[in-house]
């Protein structure tokens, strides 16, 4: 059986027609003396190198030199605070539904008498850590918020050597007070605005 089938693909192979007439000869001829040498092989490698090194780099300087971002990058998240200076998650937990990879996990609180400077609704995320480690950067979790508390900035994800180091806690998310860091506020910020 496995010869017939051996002898079959060979009678049919060997009358088979090109499907194209890109078909071309290459001959074997015996190499010169300067071509066994290599010389001229590695004088036009050397002229191709050499011929980089005054043409522009592609590569940039990072993180002296930056390049311009997308309109529709999607970066670490920032939790957002209103123009007082207050939180905006209400620890709704729609972000935390909608992310495909589950990355975002929360605690809510309730808001005690006095706080109301530091929270802007009753409840409050005591606890919001996103694993950027599964984290995709779809936006998903921007999109599902009602209350614009999250989005997507222009900021790298910094590398790290531990696991651990990739979990970032509220306090790492947390934007600047506008009030009181308005600085570091409008740097956070970004180019993309929200409200």
């Amino acid at each position: 059986m496995q010869r017939s089938i051996f002898y079959t693909y060979t009678f049919e192979s060997s009358y088979m027609l090109a499907l194209t007439n890109k078909k071309k000869l290459v001959e074997r001829k015996t190499m010169t003396f300067w071509e066994r040498t290599y010389l001229p092989a590695i004088a036009k490698g050397m002229g191709i190198t050499f011929g980089h090194i005054f043409k522009k780099k592609p590569t940039i300087n990072y993180p002296e030199q930056t390049r311009p971002f997308s309109p529709v990058f999607r970066g670490l998240q920032v939790l957002n605070r209103d123009e007082e200076g207050r939180e905006r998650c209400t620890a709704c937990g729609l972000c935390a539904v909608a992310c495909p990879a589950e990355a975002i996990t929360m605690e809510a609180a309730e808001r005690l008498p006095g706080e109301e400077d530091l929270y802007k609704e009753e409840k409050y995320a005591a606890r919001y850590e996103i694993n950027m480690l599964r984290c995709i950067f779809c936006g998903l979790c921007e999109e599902a918020c009602p209350k614009d508390a999250i989005y997507l900035s222009e900021t790298f994800a910094p590398a790290n050597y531990t696991r651990k180091g990739f979990i970032y806690g509220k306090e790492e998310l947390l934007i600047p007070d506008p009030k009181k860091q308005p600085v570091e506020f409008a740097k956070a910020r970004g180019l993309r605005v929200k409200h």
